[in-house]
């Protein structure tokens, strides 16, 4: 099982303006780590802290605002503290004796619609069994919520040989490899089976140096078209994006999305979603090289925009004909489907950086027949 943050358990805090959330945490910790002050509003935006819970393990907690706040500034409060459950994988909403409405149904109701598991946790009324609570936390997380699917594991055996192609350019981090590479090459160890890395051009003599073909060649997806001529047709081929984007979920509303690209007219707005932040260059994936390849493939003057990290969406996003969502190497699953599904609510296609990439060169159906066999 993959160690990484983005496989602990996520747990979020729900509730009114000083009714113990924070308090909740140090208790269930047995640290001092959220601050508790008398003041109502203490915690004006979520702050997640990664932590050990005996009995539990690892997991990430989430501290939230009241979602009684008031004013201008306290309704954007409330709105980050909702937007926090998109991210969850259970959330605890507590609560005091008497004060039951509707702040604390709008959470309820979001989790209903959402499928998220929650607990009410009744404060300051009488002592709270610790014991019990953590137990009714670990019955409640979602098995999910602590294992990752494997990446190859149903398509690679052990003992199979596997090619990962790897482009160094100016966007590729200095020393070292990027996080989909890694986390791939992690999963082939599990596996068992044997990796190969190369870059592009020493792909041909990497491939002649085999005794027999892989039985899978994953690249990074801007090589698509460069590595599909080096590889036998009868090998398959994917990318590490197409990979990540099985795994994460909705794989095949991407698939069904990515076909409408070939849909897209002039003056058509895209939305690119980054999962992360980093340096951008001018060979920038969701910057540069994909919304040129959907203008060259399309032959249309379309308008891409890029929303990095986790700041939110547009608000309306019907507006766009299109969104395209990165690998989510660095985010759950949970996550990218809070991103994608209010697109999908208002009917807007979703599509993922690498598939998108494949049907601009012409080779979506070899990057993806691998995984609909």
């Amino acid at each position: 099982m993959s160690k990484g943050n983005e496989l602990k358990p996520r747990i979020g805090f729900f509730g009114r303006r000083n009714v113990g959330k924070s308090t909740m945490i140090n208790f269930l910790t047995g640290q001092q780590i959220a601050i508790v002050s008398d003041t109502a509003g203490t915690t004006t935006d979520p702050v997640r802290k990664s932590m050990e819970i005996g009995g539990i393990g690892p997991v990430v907690l989430i501290d939230t605002a009241g979602i009684d706040d008031e004013g201008e500034l306290g309704k954007m409060r409330v709105e980050k503290s909702m937007a926090a459950l998109a991210e969850v994988d259970l959330a605890l909403l507590l609560y005091t004796e008497g004060q039951y409405g509707e702040p604390e149904e709008r959470v309820e109701r979001w989790c209903s619609e959402h499928g998220t598991p929650m607990i009410k946790v009744l404060t300051k009324v009488a002592p709270i069994d610790k014991e019990l609570l953590i137990a009714k936390i670990k019955q409640a997380l979602p098995e999910s919520a602590y294992r990752g699917r494997s990446l190859l594991g149903d398509v690679v055996q052990q003992g199979d040989t596997v090619v990962l192609v790897t482009p160094i350019d100016s966007s590729a981090p200095e020393g070292r490899m990027i996080l989909p590479q890694v986390q791939v090459l992690r999963d082939l160890m599990d596996i068992h089976a044997q990796a190969f890395f190369c870059q592009p051009q020493e792909l041909s003599s990497t491939m002649a140096a085999l005794k027999e073909p892989p039985a899978l060649v994953v690249t990074d997806s801007q090589a698509f078209k460069q590595v599909a001529s080096c590889v036998h047709a009868n090998v398959p081929l994917t990318s590490f994006s197409v990979v990540l984007a099985r795994q994460k979920g909705l794989f095949k509303e991407y698939l069904e999305g990515t076909h409408k690209i070939g849909d897209l007219k002039d003056g058509d707005r895209v939305l690119l979603l980054e999962s992360c932040t980093h340096n951008v260059t001018c060979e920038d994936i969701g910057r540069v090289k994909l919304p040129a390849a959907l203008k060259k493939a399309t032959g249309k003057n379309l308008q891409c925009e890029v929303i990095g990290g986790q700041s939110p969406l547009p608000k309306d996003l019907s507006q766009y004909a299109l969104v395209i969502q990165c690998g989510g190497c660095v985010i759950t699953a949970q996550q990218v489907k809070a991103r994608l599904l209010p697109a999908l609510e208002v009917g807007v296609p979703v599509s993922n950086y690498g598939l998108a990439l494949a049907w601009c060169g012409g080779i979506f159906e070899r990057a993806t027949k691998i995984f609909q066999q």
